[in-house]
Formats: C-alpha cells, sequence, structure tokens
C-alpha cells in the first residue's frame, strides 16, 4: 500500500507543517485516515481526511496525505489538485514536490511529472542518481536520450537491477539503435526474481518470450499472488521488449495485459496502466 509507506515519509520530512489550532488534532485525523486504510476502507480514509482539510486547511500535511489517498483511489486528477494545494502551503517541502510528480505521472501529464521530479533534483541533487521514476517520465515523454542518462547515472547506485538495465535498454534502442541498445546491454548479477532473471534473458537474446511467459506461470507454486505478479511483469516488460523491437502490434498486446492488473502492482504498475492510456491516445488520432 503505497499511501501507508508515503504517510511516514512526508510525515518525518516537514511534521504538522501549517497545521492551525485545531478542532480535532490533526495527528488524530491522520492516525485514523491511517487506520481505516490499513483495515482496507480507504473511502472511510478519505472522508476522515477530507475532516483534516476542513478543519486543517493551512496544513499542507492534511492536504498532501489527501493526495495519497486520492491517487490510490484511482483520482489523479483530485492527486494533483491536492498536491498544488500543499505546495502552496509549504513550497519549501521538496517531498511535496515528488509527489505531485508522482501525481502527474499517473494522470498522464508526463511533462509535468518531468518538472516535478527535475526541481526535486534542483533543490537536493544528491537525489538524481537514484531517481528512476524521472527516468521512466523521460521513457514516457519520448526524451529518450535524457532516459538514457538517468538509467546509466541509476546504475552506479543501484547495480543488480534488471529493471534499469531493460530501461536503459529501451532508451538506448530509441536514442540511438537497437545494435547499439544490444551491445550496451548492462549485465546484471542478483536479481534473482522471477521473472526479473528470465526477461534479461530475453533482452539478451538468450530467451523467449514463451519462455519468459512459463516462467512467471510457474511462480504461482508459491502463491497464486506470486503468480500473478510476476506474470504482471511478464507481460509489461516483454511489452517493452516487443516496442523496442519495432513490433507495436506484440508490445501493445503484452501492454494491455499487464495494465490490467495495474491496481496491485505499485508504480510499476502505474507504468502499465499509463503506457496502456498513451497507446489508447495514439490510436485515437490516426
Amino acid at each position: 500500500m503505497r499511501y501507508l509507506i508515503c504517510v511516514f515519509v512526508l510525515w518525518l520530512a516537514f511534521g504538522a507543517l501549517g497545521a492551525e489550532s485545531p478542532k480535532v488534532n490533526l495527528d488524530e485525523h491522520l492516525q485514523a485516515a491511517v487506520t481505516a486504510f490499513r483495515s482496507g476502507d480507504s473511502n472511510k480514509a478519505l472522508e476522515l481526511l477530507s475532516k483534516a482539510v476542513k478543519d486543517h486547511p493551512k496544513s499542507a500535511m492534511a492536504w498532501a496525505h489527501r493526495s495519497q489517498v486520492h491517487s490510490e483511489l484511482g483520482k489523479y486528477a483530485a492527486a494533483v489538485s491536492d498536491a498544488d494545494t500543499a505546495i502552496k502551503l509549504a513550497p519549501e517541502a521538496t517531498e511535496l514536490y515528488q509527489l505531485r510528480g508522482e501525481a502527474h505521472f499517473r494522470n498522464v501529464n508526463i511533462e509535468a511529472s518531468i518538472k516535478d521530479f527535475d526541481e526535486v533534483i534542483r533543490r537536493q541533487p544528491s537525489r538524481e542518481p537514484h531517481h528512476w521514476q524521472r527516468g521512466i517520465s523521460h521513457y514516457y515523454a519520448g526524451q529518450f536520450a535524457n532516459g538514457r542518462k538517468q538509467f546509466t547515472l541509476h546504475q552506479t547506485v543501484n547495480g543488480s537491477d534488471v529493471e534499469n538495465a531493460v530501461f536503459h535498454f529501451i532508451c538506448t534502442a530509441r536514442a540511438i539503435d537497437l545494435e547499439t541498445a544490444k551491445k550496451e546491454l548492462i549485465p546484471i548479477s542478483g536479481d534473482g526474481r522471477v521473472p526479473m532473471a528470465q526477461i534479461h534473458k530475453l533482452f539478451a537474446g538468450e530467451m523467449s518470450v514463451k519462455q519468459v511467459l512459463e516462467a512467471a506461470k510457474g511462480a504461482g507454486k508459491t502463491s497464486r499472488s506470486a503468480r500473478d505478479r510476476a506474470e504482471f511483469y511478464a507481460h509489461y516488460y516483454i511489452g517493452l521488449y516487443y516496442e523496442s523491437h519495432g513490433k507495436p502490434a506484440q508490445a501493445k498486446e503484452h501492454i494491455m495485459k499487464a495494465a490490467k492488473a495495474a491496481d496491485q502492482n505499485g508504480y510499476m504498475g502505474d507504468c502499465a496502466r499509463v503506457h496502456a492510456a498513451l497507446l489508447e491516445k495514439a490510436a485515437g488520432r490516426k
């Protein structure tokens, strides 16, 4: 659950910044919202946070938490709006720009997400190597050279991640050409997640799409949720593989399958859903 994680990040980042004299203690509102969300009642959490915003309209914290819950509920435009208000109240809080950048991305406003991620890095330059979300936004904005640069930099702080190697590959394929991407595929060892190791072999030309899907299906030996997660990652990265190889029909087939499981797969699920939305938008222009 993204919200439960982000609550504590924001709490540590700037505390109850901007809170008014409470009608009901702000922390009580927020704790009650977390409890409701943890119990699976997202709508109750939203109701409680709306009360917090009403009682504490000058609390950036309250607006930021409601933004997060709006995102969890798929209300991405509302998430952006609440993040806008939080930033107006606490423009010095860097983490709010990260929050809004992610909300913009989920709302399929890729260029706006990059602007906010750039602001995060301008304020805290040490975060640049770690900012893989900005690299993903570069890819979806068609800024492939920038994406290639970001994933090259991210490799210096995250050297065992197949996903970084794949995004570096697909950015290179579009920024330069496919042969260069193949030659420069980042070698990865230590990422034993199924089917990530198999996906790396797919991009290296050492495994077939069928074999990747079989490996993902085999993850169901531990649990149904493990299989579903593995199949999501298989379809998403197979879609990116086909896209990098100039096979749009096959790419769309797998991206659409991944997008159906977006809600269960965090930010990468958001990536699949955004990708699907961009494909549908492009098809509508034809």
